[in-house]
């Protein structure tokens, strides 16, 4: 049994030994990766914002005066031009009130002819003592009262001209109307509110507006102090929109308005911002990004966002040191530049060389192999060798 036993613990000693040989030749080769080299650069310091739009000048459209609707005029939800009619009240009361305005302005007016008239023949017979002053005074007192009355009807006149227009309810601006808020047939009532009829909102320009947090603000004063964010010169700040299926709009705003204080609520203020639309893309209440562009970030530190992990504590990249080996570095990342970049605040110097492509393959204290940029794809489109 003995003599049985001692050749198979041999042959597995054997076994054992070229197995371990065996491994140690096979040893997994150092991952493959593609890094880029830290280089500062000047870039534009953008911050995003969610942004909606706003009408540049909405109207509501009121009556003036009572009367029942005649007639809507124009097609709701579309666009109006300024001076285009609306609404039309019922304008044969008003008629007749101008008219009695009229006859009462015409009665008047032959009253002060007449007065007129008296006092004239009154003056001389009164200076040849012919007349008493009191004769004077009472014809010029009647003179001066049918001028008033005069002054008074065409006062009336006017009213009654203005109360006929005002039923003919006409657009103040050009852009796009709501719904009616009455129908044709209806009894409007001026003072009471049936008198509002809709709304006429101007959108072409157009306001976006957004809001600016009090940590925002502190953040950008400290970039700035340190001069990592450079403001433009009067600070005349422009404001690119991207829309929400991620196109971007083809004009630029510029700001005309920020609230001097914070809102109690939400501590932050609004910006507001004013760009063209003349295609009407844009419509009141829409969501939109706004870019708030014309600042700079001199000596920028910026990679690309494949390169940067979420770790338990952070966000963090893989360096490759002089030796060959990766080394996890912590950093602290910033706004993203573009739709592949993310700036870095810290954490990062000038030629450091950072893994972008092959990250997850790498280990920490392990060598890496560093791929040329473009060889993959060179070595793609060589012919196959015979």
């Amino acid at each position: 049994m003995m003599k049985l036993i001692a050749p198979v613990v041999v042959m597995v000693g054997i076994t054992f030994v070229a197995c371990s040989r065996e491994s140690a030749q096979t040893q997994r080769p150092a991952p493959e990766v593609t890094i880029v080299t830290v280089k500062p650069q000047t870039v534009p310091f953008a911050p995003t914002f969610v942004a909606q739009t706003e009408s540049s000048r909405q109207v509501d459209i009121v009556a003036r005066v009572s009367g029942f609707l005649d007639r809507i005029a124009y097609e709701e939800g579309k666009l109006v031009k300024q001076g285009q009619l609306l609404f039309q009240i019922d304008p044969k009361p008003y008629e007749a009130q101008l008219a009695a305005a009229k006859g009462e302005l015409a009665a008047q007016q032959a009253r002060l002819t007449t007065a007129r008239a008296n006092l004239g023949r009154v003056k001389p017979l009164v200076e040849q003592n012919a007349l008493s002053l009191a004769d004077l005074d009472r014809s010029t007192g009647e003179f001066e009262s049918a001028s008033a009355a005069v002054y008074s009807a065409e006062a009336k006149m006017k009213e009654a001209e203005l109360n006929l227009g005002y039923t003919s309810i006409r657009s103040p601006v050009t852009g796009l109307a709501g719904r009616s808020l009455q129908r044709q047939g209806a009894y409007i009532n001026s003072t009471a509110e049936s008198a509002k009829l809709t709304y006429v909102a101007a959108v072409d320009p157009i306001w976006v507006t957004f809001s600016v947090s009090q940590n925002q603000l502190a953040k950008w004063r400290e970039l700035m102090d340190k001069g990592m964010a450079v403001p433009p010169s009067n600070q005349n700040y422009t404001i690119n929109i991207i829309l929400s299926d991620g196109k971007p709009y083809p004009h630029t705003g510029k700001i005309n308005f920020a609230d001097p204080s914070f809102s109690q609520d939400t501590a932050s203020f609004m910006i507001r911002a004013v760009i063209a639309n003349p295609k009407k893309d844009l419509q009141p209440g829409m969501f939109v990004t706004a870019i708030l562009g014309g600042g700079v970030r001199p000596n920028a530190i910026v990679i690309p966002q494949l390169a940067v992990q979420q770790g338990p504590n952070g966000h963090l990249v893989y360096v490759v040191k002089p030796d060959g080996t990766a080394e996890v570095r912590p950093i602290v990342v910033g706004d993203y530049q573009g739709d592949k970049d993310i700036v870095v605040m810290a954490g990062l110097n000038k030629g450091d060389r950072v893994v972008v492509e092959g990250v997850l393959k790498v280990a920490s204290g392990q060598p890496v192999r560093i791929r040329e940029p473009g060889a993959a794809t060179a070595a793609a489109g060589e012919p196959a060798k015979k």
